[in-house]
């Protein structure tokens, strides 16, 4: 919720051309409800989440033609607009199962008279999965080489891995907390978004006794295919098992220590043979945190998608004009290996210009 990312991507059967790039900061009021609505115990009207739905959807498409009218393409030029929207939950593993987006698609086509697809996760819930991650199938796509074993790490809010092996299918989780936590943390503490290159939580001490508790959440010993989101870890999760002898310093340098080590154990768990990480999303800014990964991997090299040449920044929404591309061609955009869907299936729904 720090910013919408706009990509104005070309393919072709060989490569693909990020052509221009956007990105319009979330107003605060509109974050903040969106906040209120995360959370776990939040109270309000569905009045509100329609409101916000509407009021999304009108601002992805403002967006999106800011993003046309600075790269000076003809909006005839574009075959669609691929929106992934706003989550406000993610219950892919309770009855009844669904992951639930903002942002009216209706009114993205009708604004830019472009078509539109949205709405890409639930139909892979519906096929038994867990409708994340689906950026496993893009990362295969332009990543993977017949030479090496290749872990991509979106930290986002939430940090997910896609494990590109030649020995193996590919697959893909969510590891937990990517930077959700420690932004949530920040917010409270300092009044600030995020802890900017994690000065902050170097200022602090890694609480092994807390450390250690974060680490015996369920979640972490799940077996893939999982997928997780802020309604689960959130502030609502943590407070309870914080104390007044702890720092807020030492529990954002516990929060980046939980980031870190998930994420390295995930990978080293899920992939031993890993020769190579590559790192994309927000966390690809935070060097304290990519400091104590690197630590935390040992010889396995790190470096960010930008060495690929795709920038880190930009993977994800990249990710999902890739994914409206699939859906138009009507081909699957899922891996059943990632997401443990009972098969491929064509994800979206398409809402003509």
């Amino acid at each position: 919720m720090d910013a919408i990312d706009a990509v104005l991507v070309r393919f072709s059967d060989q490569a693909l051309e990020t052509c221009a790039t956007y990105s319009h900061p979330f107003p605060e009021a509109i974050r903040a409800q969106l906040r209120e609505c995360i959370h776990p115990n939040w109270v309000g009207s569905l009045k509100e989440v329609a409101s916000l739905n509407a009021t999304l959807g009108t601002l992805y498409a403002d967006t999106a033609s800011t993003l046309i009218a600075q790269a000076n393409i003809p909006k005839t030029q574009i075959q669609a607009i691929g929106n992934h929207g706003q989550t406000i939950w993610h219950q892919p593993d309770l009855e009844p199962s669904f992951s639930w987006q903002l942002g009216d698609a209706n009114r993205i086509a009708e604004a830019t008279g472009i078509t539109t697809i949205a709405d890409f996760r639930n139909r892979d819930i519906a096929a038994g999965g867990e409708g994340a991650p689906l950026v496993p199938a893009f990362h295969e796509a332009v990543f993977a080489t017949p030479e090496h074993c290749r872990v991509v790490a979106n930290i986002g809010g939430i940090s997910n891995i896609s494990i590109l092996s030649p020995k193996q299918a590919t697959v893909g989780f969510d590891t937990g907390p990517g930077n959700g936590l420690m932004d949530a943390w920040c917010l409270q503490e300092q009044a600030l978004p995020y802890d900017h290159n994690g000065q902050w939580a170097t200022q602090g001490q890694c609480i092994p006794a807390l450390i250690t508790q974060l680490l015996q959440d369920p979640y972490f010993a799940r077996p893939y295919p999982k997928s997780t989101g802020k309604e689960y870890f959130n502030l609502a999760w943590l407070v309870p098992m914080l104390d007044d002898t702890m720092s807020a310093a030492d529990i954002q340098a516990t929060l980046l220590e939980l980031t870190a080590q998930s994420l390295a154990q995930s990978i080293l768990r899920a992939a031993p043979d890993v020769d190579e990480v590559f790192i994309c999303g927000g966390g690809a800014k935070n060097t304290a945190l990519l400091k104590r990964l690197a630590v935390l991997m040992g010889d396995v090299p790190i470096n960010n998608t930008d060495v690929l040449g795709i920038k880190a920044d930009w993977v994800e929404a990249i990710a999902f004009a890739w994914l409206a591309r699939q859906t138009l061609k009507g081909l699957p955009g899922n891996l059943p290996s990632a997401t443990g869907a009972a098969g491929s299936r064509v994800l979206g729904a398409i809402y003509p210009a």
